[in-house]
């Protein structure tokens, strides 16, 4: 059986007594599939913890402090398949439980391609540290999250031109999560990871009456890799006084660069298309495209789920694959699709894995200020609104909102403008690569630059 374990070193003795509690009932859930008449079981439990403090205009507005656990089974039944959850872990409830839905397995359409991953890729699963739960975790307390909200909003409104802020409300949250996964044909693997994140979003006065809203926000596996409270509510406070006076620029065709937190929209987009579902029931823009140029050489960034307290980071995906990196684009051209076992064996192409991890990209050597210069002439985007991307056709069209670039430097704010033009022409147009991939987000997106780039307002 290939058996694995991520978690941190310095565990306390409690979390370990739950955490056998976790294993033991996820066995039980197996074996009882298996005893009721399955062929092939995965059971997959969970427990997770998350409290959040919201701060609103100098008062606590809201405190929650949830623990929830489930269990999910997925019943491989005389060639049918069936995928059945319950949040009730008591063992004679499990046992009816299971029962019911094998009952319930029974009665559906069989599908030959429905089954439990080939055991060998289970195989070569890396011994890296990833280091994906903080240690300390249970030293925070509530007075400190308090302070912390406090101190969000006290920076926030420290900035120069604050008098035009109507609102800030700060939010400071942590979790701890752990989960097992048995597959009744040789793996089980467990893991453990903390969160935390702290956030502002603050809404100004405009002189013509609008109030624009922006946000600032920091997170990591350990609490040590979070920004400071002051950090993030300043930023968040400049980034909100900064809208102010925004107008609809110019109907044009120009050099867009999209700042690295934004872009994240821009690369979702793009890999949506890229599931193995979406191929083989030819939604897809990307459809056989395999090996093809749909980029610039610019586009270049790998999958890499082995990154030592990465947000995606993992030893093993939810199939119990074992996690490795591999390319997506290469210097523009495609190499890989999502690929999970079933829609694999129904494409015929090897799995690689259902989601994605981390996303590493082949960074360019310029800050966002130098690729700004660079442009002269353009426009920043800061943040994109509304809008839709067709994932069969490539076709969209967003909502953005932002900056003009003038001279090389950010001038006025812009908004209330539109962005359209299909992927498969907008990747090519990608012509510089920032150096500041974005690390609150998993995608890790740097700055992009893409010219001839259709912008509509005025």
């Amino acid at each position: 059986m290939s058996t694995t374990t991520t978690r941190s070193r310095g565990t306390p003795a409690a979390a370990d007594a739950d955490s056998k509690a976790l294993l033991d009932v996820t066995r039980c859930a197996a074996d009882l599939a298996l005893a009721k008449g399955a062929s092939e079981a995965a059971a997959g439990a969970y427990r997770a913890r998350h409290v959040e403090v919201a701060w609103r205009d100098g008062k606590l507005e809201k405190v929650t402090e949830a623990t929830t656990r489930g269990l999910g089974l997925d019943l491989y039944v005389d060639g049918r398949y069936s995928s059945v959850s319950t949040s009730d872990l008591r063992a004679d409830a499990l046992e009816r439980f299971v029962e019911d839905a094998i009952a319930l397995a029974r009665t559906l359409a069989p599908d030959p391609n429905r089954r439990l991953p080939d055991p060998a890729l289970y195989q070569g699963q890396s011994t890296i540290d990833l280091d994906l739960e903080d240690g300390t975790y249970g030293a925070l307390d509530a007075s400190a999250r308090r302070r912390a909200a406090e101190a969000i909003e006290a920076a926030a409104r420290g900035v120069p031109g604050a008098g035009a802020i109507l609102s800030v409300t700060s939010s400071v949250s942590d979790s701890l999560g752990e989960s097992v996964l048995i597959q009744t044909n040789g793996f089980e693997g467990t893991r453990r990871s903390t969160d935390f994140w702290i956030g502002a979003e603050v809404t100004v006065k405009d002189p013509d009456g609008r109030r624009p809203e922006e946000y600032a926000s920091s997170g990591a596996r350990h609490r040590e890799d979070v920004e400071a409270p002051e950090i993030v509510g300043r930023r968040a406070g400049e980034r909100a006084i900064a809208r102010i006076g925004s107008t609809k620029g110019e109907s044009a065709v120009m050099t867009m660069a999209v700042d690295a937190r934004a872009s994240g929209r821009l690369v979702g987009a793009l890999f949506g298309p890229l599931a193995a579902a979406s191929i083989q029931q030819r939604r897809s823009f990307l459809e056989g495209k395999l090996g093809a140029e749909v980029g610039s050489p610019l586009l270049d960034l790998r999958d890499d789920p082995l990154v030592p307290r990465g947000l995606g980071s993992r030893r093993y995906d939810g199939e119990g694959i074992a996690a490795r990196p591999f390319p997506v684009f290469e210097k523009g051209a495609l190499r890989s699709y999502y690929v999970d076992t079933y829609y694999g064996r129904k494409l015929g192409i090897a799995p690689t894995t259902a989601r994605a991890s981390n996303l590493a990209w082949r960074l360019g050597d310029r800050s966002q200020p130098e690729l700004l210069a660079a442009i002269g002439e353009g426009i920043l985007v800061t943040g994109f609104l509304g809008g839709n991307s067709n994932g069969t056709t490539g076709d969209f069209s967003l909502g953005v909102r932002g900056f003009r670039i003038r001279g090389g430097r950010l001038a006025e704010p812009i908004g209330e403008m539109n962005v359209s033009g299909n992927h498969l022409d907008l990747w090519k147009r990608l012509a510089a690569v920032g150096n500041d991939p974005y690390r609150y987000s998993a995608m890790r997106t740097p700055t992009l630059v893409f010219e001839g780039v259709q912008i509509a307002g005025t």
